[in-house]
């Protein structure tokens, strides 16, 4: 694996940097702390392209590779995991339009959510988190138009989104095998995205539960064929995945740099606490490991695209071991900190919060092992 990184990605990787810097790092502990989403900020970050770096330029993207998006996501997230998963949940909406959108579609939505237009996905429901075989939430066709009736949890940008791509069972008998993606424009009637969450963590991004109630949609806004769905939110995941690993290691990064500047700062027994062994073993362990994540996310990240049929595992792997070590990393940092890293003077605490869903959204660890499992099984790794 090549991991030079050419100009352009140098370039992205950079710009990315300083707008996080100037722009979201300054706003974080007060969004935080008001557990509001920086709706105007955010949208103006989708204006600007940060969540559209793979999508083609055709359709308003800058064209680039998922590597890129992983260079650039690291970057965000170290300024603030909540405003930042709210840039890749645009993201993650876009894939399934990009991988089963039509022409017409792609033109439509894409260069919409291009210009600065947000999105949900719709996928997770009360009853079907882990196992999307479960989804109950139905699409129902009546003349030229489908009915949309269910209750979707966990969706960030839900509250804000001016599209929905949502997952429904067309086929009651076949269940989850008709599974099919819908796009619903906001202001739907029988749309209700109302309720939001109150999070342990990413409090500055928006999470809302949100209900179809008879919500009525054209047969054009159903993305590729019926029953395609399943397919269509496992390729997904093997994409997005990466760039969530991606998002730790930029967390993760940002509780480790704030440990080693506050070890270096405080004095204790007459000398820095960074003299002390014990401190630079925590701080070195933190340094590898942060490493090993971001070798392991741009692996992953650089074989999509390629063809790999084990795509799959690696996307896991990523996503798996970055989220493991970005919570380790955190309370590590945290510790370096003692009694002060408790407080919410400094960010630790909100580093270690944030960390948390690192491990669970977009497949929980425990899920992510499986799906490496069932490729070793198979004989795929």
């Amino acid at each position: 694996m090549d991991f030079e990184l050419t100009t352009e990605q140098l370039a992205m990787q950079k710009m990315a940097r300083e707008y996080a810097e100037k722009e979201i790092a300054p706003i974080a502990s007060e969004y935080d702390e008001k557990e509001e989403m920086p709706v105007e900020l955010i949208r103006r970050m989708v204006a600007e392209g940060f969540a559209a770096v793979s999508v083609p330029e055709e359709y308003g993207g800058a064209g680039m590779d998922e590597v890129t998006v992983c260079l650039v996501t690291e970057e965000l997230g170290r300024g603030c995991a909540g405003i930042t998963t709210g840039i890749c949940t645009n993201s993650l909406a876009m894939l399934p339009i990009q991988l089963a959108g039509s022409e017409e579609q792609k033109k439509k939505y894409l260069t919409a959510l291009c210009e600065g237009k947000l999105a949900s996905f719709c996928l997770t429901e009360p009853n079907a988190g882990s196992d999307v075989s479960s989804i109950s939430t139905t699409a129902t066709k009546e003349g030229s138009e489908y009915v949309i009736n269910g209750t979707k949890c966990f969706i960030t940008n839900g509250t804000y989104a001016d599209y929905y791509v949502v997952f429904a069972i067309t086929d009651s008998a076949r269940g989850a095998r008709s599974l099919t993606p819908f796009v619903v424009e906001k202001g739907s009637a029988g749309l209700d995205a109302s309720r939001k969450e109150k999070k342990m963590g990413i409090r500055a991004s928006n999470t809302a539960v949100v209900v179809f109630d008879q919500v009525r949609v054209p047969e054009e806004n159903m993305l590729g064929k019926p029953g395609g769905g399943f397919r269509v939110a496992m390729e997904t995941f093997d994409i997005s995945r990466p760039m969530i690993g991606a998002l730790a290691v930029g967390l993760a990064r940002a509780a480790y740099e704030a440990a080693a500047k506050y070890a270096r700062e405080r004095v204790q027994f007459g000398k820095p606490i960074i003299q002390q062994q014990a401190i630079q073993f925590m701080l070195a362990d933190m340094a590898m490991e942060i490493e090993a994540a971001r070798s392991l996310v741009l692996c992953s990240a650089g074989r999509i695209g390629k063809g790999n049929k084990n795509l799959s595992a690696y996307s896991s792997m990523a996503k798996c071991y970055a989220g493991d070590m970005a919570m380790r990393v955190t309370v590590d940092a945290l510790q370096v900190l003692g009694g002060y890293g408790y407080t919410r003077e400094y960010p630790l605490e909100k580093y270690m919060r944030d960390a948390k869903i690192m491990q669970i959204y977009e497949g929980t660890s425990q899920v992510q092992r499986l799906v490496i499992a069932n490729n070793i099984i198979n004989g795929r790794i």
